[in-house]
């Protein structure tokens, strides 16, 4: 008999990383198997909006309640983990096996985080605590040391390009960052890397594909004069953004934090070379020259330095093929959603 799975995640229509990993997750075989239910419990808009979404997530989480085995919670920063803290209450209260599924990109686990309380409730009686990587793995335990042989590593999944890659231009090309521009993603640091090389590469242009800073980003672009060179699309959905991956000559994300990027699986999965940071769940398998070029967080100099050494066609080609074998190997989805299915089955 199909047993049903109640995933709480945020909105298909909202913008950010959760939503693309649950998307790629429904189309896993995990997803048919064990009946999966997506109850969207947050959407992006004004207050308003955002309670009344809420509100009926949570009367359709009522609803399903009664009939689920298990109720598999996405969660992320400390403003997430406070509403998502109601579901995992309410689970708890029906009896169900509660998954918590932590996408937080921020160190407000760590021992004396002013946020660490936020998440007790949830970590202390979920049946088990998913993490995209070791360093993560490590940091729930530490927090609260009584989970800990509750705790495993999951990775985001990549999923399947819609498109074939272009081929690597001998001159010229375009830079994508993909993701809201926030101070923690270090767009400006890349704007500021990009205006030391754009004189010596003038085939060459930056695109950005997300929402956030926008204003301030273009009036940084303008006083490093490169404004003309710098494009600004917003955030884009599919197939724009296949398109968009499809087309990039490089993806660039010079973060100061994170979980596990999918912008750098999206990446992976199309072949585009990677220059980004080894933060977060990047640490633990970036191999500088392989997969991706890393450079440390803050280093404009090297970020410059690593986008010139990217556009060289060979180096384009190895990166390129470094990042396929993980986008078809370790982070492939029909490997995800086995491991997440015998997650499922071990609950049940």
């Amino acid at each position: 008999m199909k047993k049903r799975v109640l995933v709480v995640a945020t909105s298909r229509r909202t913008r950010g990383g959760i939503t693309a990993v649950v998307r790629a997750h429904s189309q896993g075989e995990h997803w048919t198997r064990f009946g999966c239910r997506w109850v969207q419990s947050h959407r992006d808009g004004n207050p308003l909006r955002k309670l009344l979404y809420f509100a009926t997530g949570l009367s359709e989480f009522l609803l399903l309640l009664p009939f689920c085995d298990i109720v598999h919670i996405h969660t992320s920063n400390y403003r997430t983990e406070i509403r998502k803290r109601i579901f995992a209450r309410l689970a708890r209260l029906a009896g169900k096996r509660l998954v918590v599924h932590l996408h937080s990109s921020e160190p407000e686990l760590s021992v004396g985080g002013r946020h660490r309380d936020v998440y007790r409730y949830s970590f202390t009686h979920a049946d088990r605590i998913v993490v995209l990587s070791q360093s993560w793995r490590r940091e729930v335990i530490r927090a609260f040391p009584e989970v800990a042989s509750r705790v495993v590593v999951l990775e985001n999944p990549c999923v399947p390009p819609l498109l074939e890659h272009l081929p690597f231009p001998e001159h010229g090309g375009v830079i994508l960052f993909a993701g809201t521009l926030t101070p923690r993603k270090g767009y400006d640091d890349l704007l500021h890397a990009f205006a030391k090389i754009a004189p010596r590469h003038p085939g060459w242009t930056l695109r950005f594909a997300g929402n956030g800073e926008m204003d301030r980003a273009r009036s940084l672009a303008h006083r490093l004069d490169i404004e003309e060179r710098v494009e600004f699309s917003g955030w884009i959905e599919e197939p724009l953004k296949s398109q968009a991956f499809a087309s990039a000559s490089i993806y660039c994300l010079p973060s100061y934090s994170e979980g596990f990027p999918m912008g750098v699986l999206d990446a992976w999965a199309y072949g585009t070379p990677v220059v980004a940071t080894p933060v977060g769940g990047l640490g633990e398998i970036a191999h500088d020259g392989h997969n991706m070029l890393s450079v440390p967080p803050g280093d404009i100099d090297a970020l410059a330095s690593a986008l010139e050494r990217a556009m060289d066609p060979a180096t384009a080609r190895r990166l390129s093929h470094g990042g396929r074998a993980l986008a078809t190997g370790r982070f492939a989805l029909p490997d995800i959603s086995r491991r997440l299915a015998d997650l499922y089955s071990e609950l049940i």
